[in-house]
Parts: structure tokens; C-alpha cells; sequence
């Protein structure tokens, strides 16, 4: 059994179905994620998120539809999948009586990991997810953050293609979430598919490069950032500091192409400007072209909780 060509997307949803009994949890959903993305899945409860994971992992059988994996296909070939894949549910079960490296050694084990190569792999997997300090530590006297890490670098044992990650960020503090966002940026730079789901959505904005917002088991809206917020022309706001602000200096940056609109505010100017036609770079050039001394620029992320509540109504399946 061969692996397809590295060119072909590595997850490929068509038509997918699940049903429970008389609920209809997922209807109709199409998508495709390619190889280094960062996906984001978004919903409300109920929507249908962790029922598509679940078909992605495995642990689910469509109803209806086709899912496939690197090229293999989730209902025919679960095994293959399985080796592809390296899947975190919101709430995993840990060993409490076991030490952070004894129970990634347990899992190296089921992994049909080699022997003499655990050490070295659990050793790498505690570094990655910055355990390494944890690495004799008892599992019950672990965080809920270090615990989320180390339910990470379990998946990362046998070196999975796609990370399946149900809301990872799941009732940790700030600092956590920090750290696991810097982490799976980490894991992105070194070649990792990575799908995550999650509520916290301006943290979605600030690392996917792709969204799939998906309502009553229905996708509503799938594709980049960029491409969301241009189909619902939300725009972009930047604040600015000027050390030479004058009547005609502002009013000039009104006129300019793009900017939709300039408040006044007592130490700044809040610009918005349609970023699909200008770049927060292209109107710094632009503001340098009318002579404007900048004492500073700075770009707000892009408003991620308003293209949900736009797209969304509210419904589960």
C-alpha cells in the first residue's frame, strides 16, 4: 500500500454525513486541507465539529460520504489513517500513577515503537512541548496546560502527517494558551497538517491560514482569512500615530485609495481601509509618500468574532 504524491491535498472531505439515530449531526460537508495548513474549525456546540474529527480519526464511521487521509480512505482503510494522524480529544484520558515519561513510554510501546529508539523519542517529543523539565514528574501533579502538552507529545510519538487537536485550548489560562499557540506554530514550521478546532476565536485568527466555519452540520463558510473577509467586506483597522498631524495631512489620508473611513481620536488616527485592495504595508507606503511622520502603526487583528457572528445564526444540528 502506497502513500499518494505529495502534491495531492492531504485531507479530502466530500459530501460528508453522520448520523445518530434521528439526528442528523453533519450534512453535506465538503472540504480539502492541504499539506503545512494550519485549519481552523469553528462552531457553535452542536454544530457538528467534533462528529467530522471523529470521522477524521477513525473513531467514526460516515453515514454518507467520502473522507480520505493522505489518500486513504477513513471508511475502507482505517489502519492507514491511523498511521497518518496523531488525535487529541478535548478531554484524554492520563495515567495519574505514572510519570510524564513513563506514560509517553506506554504509548511508544502501543506505537510499536522500537525499544532501544524510546529513550531518544521521548526525550525529543519532552523537548518539543517544553516538558523536558517534567520528564520524572508525576501526572497527577501536572497543570491542566502541561497536561494538554503532554497529550500532545503523545501524538507526536510515531510522527503523525495531520494533528486532529478538539479544542486544545480548552480551559487553560492565558499564559497556556499562549504557549500552546506558539507551539502549534512550532509544529507548522516543521511540516505538520494541523486541524484545530476552538471557541477563542481572534487566537484562531492569529495562526490558521485557513477557517472553516461550519453551523448545523452545514459549512457556511470555508477558505483563507482573506478570502472570508472579503466575501463579508469586513475591514481592516489600523491605529496611528503622527508627529506632524495636521488638517490637511488627515485630510489627505482620507482621500486616499482604499480607506474607508478616518476617525480622529485625541493621540491617534484609526484608519480602516478594505485590505482585500490595500495592505497595511501599501498604506504605510503611502502615508510616507504624503510626508507623514510616523510614531506608530499598528495593525488590529482582523475581526474574527464579527465574520462568525455574521456568517452564524445561532443553529445546532
Amino acid at each position: 500500500m502506497t502513500s499518494p504524491a505529495s502534491d495531492e491535498p492531504l485531507v479530502e472531505v466530500s459530501n460528508l454525513h453522520v448520523r445518530y439515530g434521528t439526528t442528523h449531526a453533519v450534512r453535506g460537508l465538503s472540504f480539502r486541507i492541504e499539506r503545512g495548513d494550519i485549519y481552523g474549525f469553528i462552531g457553535p456546540n452542536g454544530a457538528g465539529k467534533t462528529s467530522t474529527i471523529k470521522v477524521l480519526a477513525t473513531l467514526l464511521r460516515p453515514s454518507f460520504g467520502q473522507v480520505r487521509v493522505s489518500g486513504f480512505d477513513v471508511a475502507r482503510q482505517p489502519a492507514a489513517v491511523r498511521r497518518k494522524i496523531g488525535y487529541m480529544p478535548d478531554f484524554f484520558g492520563v495515567y495519574d500513577d505514572l510519570t510524564a515519561a513513563e506514560y509517553l513510554h506506554f504509548f511508544a510501546a502501543a506505537y510499536h515503537i522500537p525499544v532501544g529508539d524510546r529513550a531518544n523519542l521521548v526525550r525529543d517529543v519532552l523537548a518539543l512541548t517544553d516538558l523536558t523539565g517534567k520528564h520524572d514528574a508525576a501526572v497527577d501533579g501536572l497543570s491542566r496546560g502541561m497536561k494538554q502538552r503532554l497529550g500532545l507529545a503523545r501524538v507526536l510519538l510515531h510522527d503523525p502527517d495531520l494533528l486532529l487537536l478538539d479544542e486544545p485550548a480548552s480551559g487553560l489560562d492565558p499564559r497556556a494558551r499562549i504557549e500552546m499557540r506558539e507551539l502549534l506554530k512550532e509544529l507548522q514550521s516543521l511540516g505538520k497538517t494541523i486541524i484545530v478546532s476552538s471557541h477563542i476565536l481572534h487566537e484562531l485568527a492569529q495562526f490558521c491560514s485557513h477557517i472553516g466555519i461550519i453551523e448545523a452540520g452545514q459549512m457556511v463558510a470555508n477558505g483563507s482569512l482573506r478570502d472570508i473577509y472579503r466575501t463579508l467586506d469586513l475591514r481592516r483597522t489600523i491605529h496611528i500615530q503622527l508627529a506632524n498631524p495636521s488638517p490637511g495631512l488627515h485630510a489627505a489620508i482620507r482621500a486616499l485609495p482604499h480607506v474607508s473611513g478616518v476617525e480622529e481620536q485625541p493621540d491617534r488616527l484609526v484608519v480602516q481601509i478594505r485590505e482585500e485592495q490595500c495592505a497595511p504595508e501599501d498604506l504605510l507606503d503611502a502615508l510616507h509618500a504624503l510626508g507623514a511622520r510616523i510614531r506608530m502603526f499598528q495593525p488590529d487583528a482582523m475581526d474574527m468574532e464579527t465574520a462568525f457572528m455574521k456568517l452564524t445564526e445561532g443553529k445546532v444540528a
